[in-house]
């Protein structure tokens, strides 16, 4: 199951597919939050929940909804786009990740300053690589259960280069 919160973002990509960004005002209400937490109790046939957004991180449901699933033994994996955790009263958030066995997939547009900081603006690549730096930190990309992946999100009609 894939479970997009809304479009409220800490960033301004250019090339967001939803067009999310800090002014937007769209999020999941706990009201609906709730009602997938019911519809995930009485179901067997989801395993995991794939959480995007925005940066989810910033739907006031998200801090509710992942133990939540957890406690319900499935597999969590947010999508993140690793800044959220430098934002103001987001610092919590890596040792949440961590508690809560969450599965991250990081957005990282490219592999060059010039063109991360073109994309997300100005310092965004060094704030990334510091994240991940955290990240490996507590263990992710290097424990059992402690997944993190990298996406890469090139500019425009293309296709990234092989992962290698």
């Amino acid at each position: 199951m894939q479970l997009n919160l809304g479009k409220l973002c800490n960033q301004a990509c250019h090339h967001c597919h939803v067009g999310a960004g800090p002014k937007r005002t769209e999020i999941m209400s706990r009201h609906n939050a709730r009602r997938i937490l019911e519809l995930l109790e009485h179901s067997t046939a989801v395993s995991a929940v794939d959480i995007t957004g925005g940066a989810p991180e910033m739907c006031p449901s998200f801090r509710e909804l992942v133990p939540a699933i957890r406690t319900l033994e499935r597999r969590v994996l947010v999508r993140c786009n690793l800044t959220i955790i430098y934002e103001s009263g987001m610092q919590w958030l890596p040792d949440f990740y961590r508690k809560n066995n969450v599965e991250l997939i990081c957005s990282l547009p490219c592999y060059t300053a010039e063109n991360v900081d073109a994309q997300r603006g100005s310092g965004v690549f060094e704030k990334s690589i510091d994240a991940l730096r955290l990240l490996n930190s507590l263990g992710y990309g290097n424990e059992p259960g402690l997944a993190l992946d990298l996406v890469y999100n090139p500019g425009g009609a293309t296709l990234p280069p092989p992962q290698g």
